[in-house]
């Protein structure tokens, strides 16, 4: 079925809960006015629906092919991926200095949203490439930004990220390729990553690697690992193109899903370039601090990750209710004079809503954080932009961790409305199912984002930051009191409230005492976290609807807003009781087998 960019909800959630018209008024946000936001987010939406999201399904059938080296993309993709950039969508928010629009990054999110939405595969080049240009206009030296920065943003030329390798996976420490100083200034690199994403492809004339190596003289562990720019082709004084550099793709892997997006072996060092053995690099940032400039690169794309969960749960529900709706089969319970389309059957409905409210939950979570950044790098306050940093980086880790087993639970649902028939591939079900498996893997599994979460994010600062935002939770509920209409909305969610305020008390308690027993609770913490949040965001939702309701707005879109969210309340937010108990009591059972009885 075709794509269609959830417009009214974007716009609602960016303009009643993210604060757009707020960062419309910081400075470099006047260009964020509501008209010039709209004629981006459609034209967005235009290009999106006719010329990219139509690759989905035909990338998933027909996906790169790899021959001596050189990656084929998949049909269309080339094409797609020009007009993308000629439109100027992948300098969206950065600097115009560098060729980029420099608008804020809560307008530049619903892009990137509906990017993935449209084609994951195909957006996984752009979001690399973001990640590269944030870490250079971080920690790139004057000269590195002007030779690079400018043909990533204008899509001459792409990003990857370079990090683990065959013996290493998440363990970075233990990351073995070497970088050798030349007298140059330069360095050479030999050595293998594996699963870099677009490490090689044909859509655009050069490749900028970020690549992780250990210096000769570097320590052992993360520590000793500096980062490194590794050009495809080199880059010469002027900016053309030079000899094609050391470092040549071995492989592409073949993939359970997102099978466009061509997943590369890199080599470097095996003389395969035009340049003698060694692929030659530049430092970025200071020597053996590299993993500390990439978690800039990391933190980008992990927010981008949780989005791309959004994504995929939105197309994975429009597929499931256009489905629901034409799919005739049975009687209604309550009796009729033949068969009904399957939407009015009871646990249908509920599929549907629980695909839809958690969608849309995990949205307005994701826009608020994306709001928040935006007060952390524009707001002439010191003191407001320190705080909203601290919620920002609190938020990554759930908006990643959450979004994406979220898009796992919807689109298995989704799977489930269809019946037998979404086990059929030719239905289209299931690959948002294979596509949504790898994002609570790749960039962070959902259990490193959770301990992220529990030990940098809460432990090391005492819990000061959840209770600020528990804080602000508490002054949603004073605000819900007395609307009768919402007291059981409200009433759920003062219940998640009260958990997660006792969760982030026991992990601060705990932490020294038995910090085994809090990491068992990690990944519970981290979605009874998310849950809570999305029914803050949710209860303010239904707060905003009331408010246009009584005003006598008769729109049917506040309705459905209104009923979505207390379906969430009533719903979803009782599972943060059940795993307020796990979290509480479950960790000495998990750590009470002895390894060798597995």
């Amino acid at each position: 079925m075709a794509y269609v960019a959830p417009l009214r909800d974007i716009r609602f959630v960016l303009n009643e809960l993210a604060g757009l018209d707020k960062v419309h008024q910081l400075p470099g946000g006047e260009e964020a006015g509501q008209e010039v936001v709209d004629a981006i987010l459609d034209e967005n939406a235009r290009l999106l629906q006719d010329a990219i999201a139509p690759l989905n399904r035909d990338g998933d059938l027909q996906p790169p092919t790899w021959r001596d080296g050189a990656v084929t993309a998949s049909p269309g993709f080339a094409q797609a991926f020009r007009s993308f950039v000629e439109g100027g969508w992948q300098g969206l928010q950065h600097p115009v200095d560098f060729g980029g629009q420099g608008l804020p990054k809560v307008v530049a999110t619903p892009c990137m949203e509906n990017l993935n939405a449209a084609c994951l595969s195909f957006a996984l080049c752009p979001l690399l490439t973001d990640g590269a240009i944030e870490v250079l206009l971080t920690a790139g030296t004057e000269e590195q930004k002007r030779r690079f920065i400018p043909s990533m943003i204008d899509g001459s030329w792409t990003g990857t990220m370079n990090l683990t390798e065959p013996q290493a996976g998440s363990d970075l420490s233990l990351v073995r390729t070497r970088a050798v100083a030349q007298p140059d200034g330069s360095y050479r690199l030999h050595g293998q990553k594996i699963f870099i994403t677009y490490g090689e492809h044909d859509m655009a004339r050069n490749i900028v690697h970020m690549v992780l190596a250990r210096l000769a003289d570097a320590p052992e562990g993360v520590k000793g690992l500096s980062l490194f720019i590794v050009p495809k082709f080199l880059v010469n004084d002027d900016g053309s193109l030079g000899k094609r550099n050391d470092v040549w793709c071995a492989s592409i892997e073949h993939k359970l899903g997102i099978k466009a997006s061509p997943t590369a072996v890199l080599l470097y060092g095996e003389d395969k370039g035009e340049v003698g053995p060694g692929a030659i690099g530049y430092l970025v940032g200071e020597p053996n601090r590299g993993l500390e400039t990439m978690f800039i690169m990391m933190n980008a794309a992990r927010f981008a990750v949780g989005l791309q969960g959004i994504a995929v749960a939105e197309r994975a529900s429009q597929h499931a209710v256009a489905y629901a709706k034409d799919r005739v089969q049975s009687r209604a319970v309550e009796g009729s004079a033949g068969p009904v389309a399957i939407v009015h059957h009871p646990d249908v409905r509920r599929m549907l809503l629980t695909m839809r409210t958690l969608t849309e939950a995990a949205r307005a979570v994701a826009y608020v954080a994306a709001g928040a950044h935006d007060f952390a790098h524009r707001h002439p306050d010191a003191q407001v932009r320190a705080r909203n940093q601290a919620f920002y980086e609190y938020m990554v880790p759930i908006v990643k961790g959450f979004s994406t087993e979220m898009a796992v639970e919807v689109a298995s649902l989704g799977i489930q409305v269809h019946g037998g028939m979404g086990f059929i591939e030719e239905t289209g079900a299931a690959q948002y199912y294979r596509d949504a498996r790898i994002l609570s893997i790749y960039e962070g599994t959902t259990a490193i984002q959770a301990n992220d979460l529990v030990g940098r994010k809460t432990a090391r600062d005492g819990g000061a930051v959840a209770a600020a935002i528990i804080g602000h939770m508490r002054e949603t509920l004073a605000e819900l009191d007395g609307d009768q209409e919402l007291s059981a909305l409200r009433g759920q969610l003062a219940d998640a409230i009260q958990a997660y305020e006792e969760v982030v008390r026991f992990v601060v308690e705990r932490y020294r005492d038995d910090v085994r027993e809090v990491y068992a609770g990690s990944v519970p913490y981290l979605m009874l976290a998310g849950l809570t949040h999305g029914g803050w965001q949710m209860a303010r939702a239904a707060q905003a609807c009331r408010r246009r309701i009584g005003k006598g707005d008769v729109d049917s879109f506040y309705s459905a807003k209104l009923a979505g969210a207390r379906f969430y309340c009533a719903h979803l937010l009782p599972r943060v009781e059940a795993l307020r108990r796990e979290i509480l009591q479950g960790g000495a059972s998990t750590l009470a087998m002895p390894v060798d009885a597995f």
